[in-house]
């Protein structure tokens, strides 16, 4: 939209570099080109402002397809104005010379312009193809259908107008019919994450097969080297208890002859003790024999007198010790009877 403004009477339009501006004057031309700035009257001044930028024009619209199915069909289609004179010539695009805002609406009629031309073609290639096939290949025929048919419609280098680009977005039917085309795929992504799932599972089933496998390996293996080293601690024990055996039997040997040795030892030592005792007995008893012999030739040849006073001599020395002698009177009158007795015989 123009910028005007207003000075006394006058009027001052500045345009845009994208806006082509014409500027009439009874009848002839004053000013015409982009970007233009300069003084006008509004009374006597007749403007349009036509956009040379590149715009574009998305568009919705709804198509059957050979199989009677609706598709909604979502385009984009980039347009610029070519030739301005004859755009303006063609299509309202004057403004208000107070205001710079258009009279009509120019771009609404190229938009509904290009909308239905666009639509006719898209029409066409989808009344002929199924379905199935557009959701598959129509996003590239109707594209190449739309562009072609757009660029060769007479009316648009008519207006001085020019097609760029045409950009097709999507192809989509009815929400029932795309849930039901839907579900097929989505059974077969689901068949196939339970297949997916069921080889995991199974993968993770052999696995740990193969773990408990492994396990039980290890179990056996352990099992074998703990009975290798039972039997192997029992040839150790047998042999330390042989070893024992033979030490035992060695020292039971050892002092055994010990035993024997000094069983000899004290049995000759006995024997000689008991010769030495048998001998001193002999040599005792034939010194007692020569005594008691040599003592009954002396007593032989002694008298009575003698052996009476040695038979004393020897009750006194056997008697017990006396530490005093009580003599009473009926005592001593028998001693001294027998005593004068005695001598008188």
């Amino acid at each position: 939209m123009a910028d005007i403004t207003r000075r006394l009477g006058w009027r001052h339009l500045r345009g845009a570099p994208t806006a082509h501006v014409r500027h009439h004057r009874g009848g002839k031309l004053l000013h015409d080109g982009p970007g233009l700035s300069f003084w006008f009257r509004a009374l006597t001044a007749a403007l349009s402002e036509v956009p040379v930028d590149d715009r574009e024009l998305a568009m919705t619209f709804h198509a059957r397809t050979s199989d009677f199915q609706d598709v909604a069909v979502q385009a984009t289609v980039t347009y610029r104005v070519s030739d301005p004179a004859l755009a303006a010539a063609r299509l309202d695009f004057s403004i208000d010379p107070d205001t710079g805002v258009w009279r009509g609406a120019p771009l609404e009629q190229l938009g509904t312009l290009l909308t239905e031309t666009a639509q006719q073609h898209a029409l066409d290639v989808l009344a002929r193809t199924t379905l199935a096939a557009a959701l598959v290949d129509g996003v590239a025929a109707v594209r190449e259908r739309v562009a072609v048919g757009l660029g060769a419609e007479p009316r648009l280098p008519a207006t001085g107008i020019e097609v760029v680009a045409v950009r097709v977005v999507a192809l989509r039917p009815e929400p029932e019919v795309e849930r039901a085309l839907r579900t097929p795929a989505r059974e077969l992504i689901q068949q196939e994450a339970d297949r997916a799932t069921y080889e995991r599972r199974a993968v993770a089933v052999e696995r740990e097969r193969a773990i408990a496998e492994n396990e039980l390996d290890s179990q056996i293996e352990l099992a074998r080297r703990e009975e290798q080293l039972v039997d192997q601690r029992g040839t150790n024990a047998r042999r330390e208890a042989e070893e024992h055996a033979a030490a035992d039997a060695v020292r039971a040997g050892a002092e055994a002859a010990r035993t024997v040795r000094l069983a000899d030892a004290e049995a000759a030592r006995s024997v000689r003790l008991a010769r030495a005792e048998a001998e001193g007995a002999r040599e005792v008893g034939e010194a007692r024999a020569q005594a008691q012999a040599a003592w009954l030739r002396v007593h032989g040849e002694v008298d009575v007198a003698t052996l009476h006073a040695l038979t004393g001599t020897r009750l006194a020395e056997n008697l017990p010790n006396i530490e005093s002698v009580t003599v009473s009177p009926d005592v001593l009158t028998g001693l001294l009877a027998r005593f004068g007795t005695g001598e008188r015989a």
